[in-house]
């Protein structure tokens, strides 16, 4: 498969979206959120500075695309996870190791994602992404074999949005530096497994056929 930059003469192609996108990430990974510029965006894939609003509208639709793929890209790593011989509480901790290392090896993007006032959080591809995310944690908790929650708000998924606020908010605070702030690596700290641990992780248990 051809993975060479969409740069250039390629966009002919039509490829212009994704070299946009391409370039947005390398304008997000330099200057953060705050110093995000669409017009740089332009520049930086060798387009004219008009050339972003026939794909994302202005900054807010171009920042909501580059959300939505990191979402997209965080869902396939987790539904990739091999789980099925694991118990509930081994599960939990795999996907947290999962999520804790995407954010660390896409920090610009992690950022990105929870930055709401920056773009439509409530864009269908986007959203559909995000639930994609909730679902893979809810079935790594409860199971394969569990039943599908009837909406966001049913009950059952309690759990499933407990654990995802202790592994986000841990990863977040040790991105900033306030958890383990004495480890040159405070993402990959044992805290997380010790606070893991400590949970009721309740849900059918998955084991190896005899």
């Amino acid at each position: 498969m051809d993975t060479e930059p969409l740069t250039g003469d390629r966009y002919h192609h039509g490829n212009l979206r994704a070299a946009l996108l391409d370039s947005a990430l390398v304008v997000l990974t330099e200057k953060g959120v705050a110093g995000f510029s669409m017009r740089e965006a332009a520049r930086r894939a060798g387009v004219s500075q008009s050339a972003p609003k026939h794909h994302f509208g202005d900054a807010r639709g171009l920042l909501g695309a580059l959300a939505t793929r990191a979402y997209r890209q965080l869902c396939d790593r987790l539904e990739s996870l091999e789980l099925a011989r694991l118990d509930a509480r081994e599960r939990v901790t795999c996907i947290a190791a999962e999520y804790v290392a995407f954010a660390g090896e896409n920090r610009a993007l992690f950022d990105l994602m929870w930055r709401m006032t920056q773009f439509d959080f409530t864009a269908p591809e986007l959203a559909e992404q995000k639930h994609r995310a909730l679902r893979a944690l809810d079935r790594g908790l409860r199971g394969e074999d569990a039943e599908p929650a009837a909406c966001d708000t049913d009950p059952a998924l309690l759990p499933s949005y407990a654990v995802w606020s202790l592994v986000h908010g841990y990863t977040t605070l040790a991105l900033e530096g306030a958890i383990d702030s004495s480890n040159p690596d405070p993402l990959n700290s044992d805290l997380l497994p010790a606070m893991i641990a400590l949970l009721d992780v309740t849900g059918p248990q998955r084991t190896s056929n005899p």
